[in-house]
C-alpha cells in the first residue's frame, strides 16, 4: 500500500465557528464537541474505507437531512482524490445516502479558506419508517482513497479559493 495521505483536526476557531453556523450552539458547547473530534481510521488491515465518526449523537427520521462539520482535513499527494460514502451497513440497514450521492475531496482542497473542512451532508431516505441513530464516537461515512488521472491536452491552472462549489469551470 501506498501512504499518500494524512488526516488532520481543523483549528479549534475554525471548528467553533463552523458548528456554531451549522448548529446554532455556543461557542463553549462547541469547544466540547470539537475536545471529542476522532481523526478517521481504518478498521481492519483490509479495510478500504476510513471511518469517519460522529462529533456528536445525532438522529435522522425518515426523509430528514442532516449537515455535520466533521472536525477534519485530509492532506493528500497530488494525484489522489478522497471519495466519501456513507458507511455501507447505514447505507443498506437505512438507506442513508450523501447528499451529493459521493462526496469528492480533491487534493488541494486542504489549501481553501476553510482549511479543508470537511463537511457531510446525509439524508435518511428510508421508506419503512425507520429512525436513524447514531452516538457520538461512532462511525457514520467512510472516506477511500483513489488515484486519477488528466488528459494529455489538460491546461488547468486555476488556484482553488473556496470550498464547494468553488472550482466550477467555465467553458
Amino acid at each position: 500500500m501506498q501512504k499518500i495521505a494524512k488526516f488532520h483536526k481543523v483549528s479549534e476557531k475554525q471548528f467553533i465557528a463552523d458548528w456554531c453556523m451549522t448548529t446554532k450552539c455556543s461557542e463553549f458547547e462547541a469547544k466540547h464537541v470539537y475536545e471529542r473530534v476522532l481523526l478517521p481510521r481504518r478498521a481492519t488491515i483490509g479495510s478500504a474505507g476510513y471511518d469517519f465518526f460522529a462529533p456528536e449523537a445525532f438522529s435522522l427520521v425518515p426523509h430528514e437531512t442532516i449537515l455535520i462539520p466533521t472536525g477534519i482535513r485530509a492532506e493528500m499527494a497530488e494525484g489522489w482524490v478522497l471519495q466519501l460514502f456513507p458507511r455501507s451497513g447505514l447505507g443498506f440497514k437505512y438507506s442513508l445516502q450523501m447528499d451529493n450521492t459521493v462526496g469528492i475531496i480533491d487534493s488541494d482542497y486542504i489549501h481553501a479558506k476553510n482549511e479543508g473542512h470537511i463537511f457531510i451532508k446525509m439524508t435518511n431516505h428510508n421508506r419503512l419508517g425507520k429512525t436513524l441513530s447514531i452516538a457520538s464516537g461512532e462511525g457514520f461515512a467512510q472516506g477511500i482513497f483513489l488515484p486519477y488521472g488528466i488528459t494529455e491536452d489538460d491546461d488547468a491552472d486555476g488556484q482553488r479559493q473556496g470550498g464547494f462549489g468553488s472550482t466550477t469551470s467555465k467553458a
